[in-house]
């Protein structure tokens, strides 16, 4: 049966045609069938089976209703060895011509969805226990969608760092780490996260404070100005207000709700979520500094043995396990720390999980990863124990 949501969907499509008024395609708003997407990436489950997605190219959150996707299959998630030539042989192409650009679990029945960009086109794909994997026929989605404001632009001079790039989130540790100016749309939002009733997006505006975070509440009505968020950057010994949140976790500490987040270069820093209200601007709290030249990719959180640890995946240091126990008493890292060196609070670097570039909670005893055990070698996705 169609959610009520999908209902509703179908009722204002009905409406919108029967009255020769524009599309949502063409609004800043709206709902619909058939989302029509430029990017798919950052994704995130919310409730009722809606995944939440961002085409952070064209600025847009759509809550996708995947109800009459996320049942069917086996329960679980099956491993695929080389799943990049295996998606790009059902899509009818080589792997070189795709880049998987998230994975993200449901956790009703534990399978797996991947977004993959094919060129200019995306692609949202299912794996379940058996190792099916099925292409979600994204024409056939009803989904409600809002824009965020503010967006990054060539003009936007403050967000070079040399070059005119920056890297891209959720892209391939063996691939190009940087893109031109004319993509800055892929960065307005780099990371997603639903608890609590509402959406949490992180990213770029155009503003002097450029990175953001944005409180969202759907079902979506309207989108504020968001929070501008600096932090504390040890390896330059300054405080940046330039560089995007990579990716955060939702995370009570001492029973207060928190953000917690990483950027480039690996400092780990905690917002409380009573801070991020519309127009402030807000200083995180550095906590940890886990080592310069680096770029954080995913971050789940998991407990083992009665404890509380993130596990965050990382381009070049490969994967951290970090107990949270200590994040309430944590003391702020305020002065340089040199590059290649590390501060605050511990981690373990993960040997057997090298070559991680996404992963999600699976169960709780297993993550699932998508993973790479060279450069050069096929993308495999596998159910690893957790650490």
């Amino acid at each position: 049966m169609r959610s009520s949501f999908a209902k509703l969907v179908f009722v204002l499509a009905l409406v919108s045609a029967t009255s020769g008024a524009a599309t949502a395609q063409n609004s800043s708003s709206g709902s619909g069938v058939g989302p029509s997407l430029s990017y798919l990436a950052p994704m995130t489950f919310g409730p009722d089976a809606v995944l939440f997605a961002a085409d952070s190219q064209e600025v847009y959150i759509y809550a996708l209703d995947l109800s009459q996707h996320v049942t069917g299959g086996a329960p679980g998630t099956k491993g695929i060895p080389a799943i990049d030539e295996k998606i790009a042989a059902v899509l009818g192409t080589e792997a070189a011509n795709i880049s998987v650009t998230d994975l993200t679990v449901y956790p009703e029945t534990r399978n797996a969805f991947i977004s993959v960009m094919r060129g200019s086109e995306p692609v949202l794909l299912r794996v379940d226990g058996d190792g099916e994997l099925i292409v979600i026929s994204l024409d056939e989605v009803p989904y409600s969608r809002i824009r965020l404001p503010n967006r990054p632009n060539e003009n936007t001079d403050m967000l070079l760092k040399g070059g005119g790039s920056m890297p891209i989130p959720n892209y391939p540790s063996n691939q190009a780490t940087d893109y031109p100016l004319s993509l800055f749309g892929v960065q307005t939002v780099t990371d997603l996260a639903y608890t609590d009733g509402r959406l949490y997006a992180a990213g770029l505006s155009n503003e002097e404070f450029a990175s953001k975070l944005r409180s969202i509440t759907y079902p979506f009505t309207a989108v504020d100005e968001g929070t501008s968020v600096e932090i504390w950057h040890a390896p330059h010994d300054q405080f940046e207000t330039r560089s995007p949140i990579y990716t955060f976790v939702p995370y009570d500490i001492d029973d207060e709700p928190h953000l917690i987040a990483s950027y480039l270069c690996t400092p780990l820093v905690k917002f409380p979520v009573s801070s991020l209200r519309p127009g402030a601007d807000v200083r995180g709290q550095t906590i940890a500094e886990f080592g310069s030249g680096n770029r954080p990719l995913d971050m789940i959180v998991y407990q083992k043995n009665g404890q509380d640890f993130l596990l965050m995946s990382n381009n070049r240091h490969g994967v951290m396990k970090i107990p949270t126990e200590g994040f309430g008493m944590a003391q702020e890292l305020t002065g340089l720390v040199p590059d290649g060196s590390t501060a605050g609070v511990p981690f373990e670097t993960i040997g057997t999980l090298e070559g991680v570039e996404q992963l999600d909670l699976l169960d709780r005893d297993h993550a699932l990863v998508l993973i790479r055990h060279s450069e050069q070698a096929a993308l495999n996705l596998e159910a690893v124990e957790l650490p």
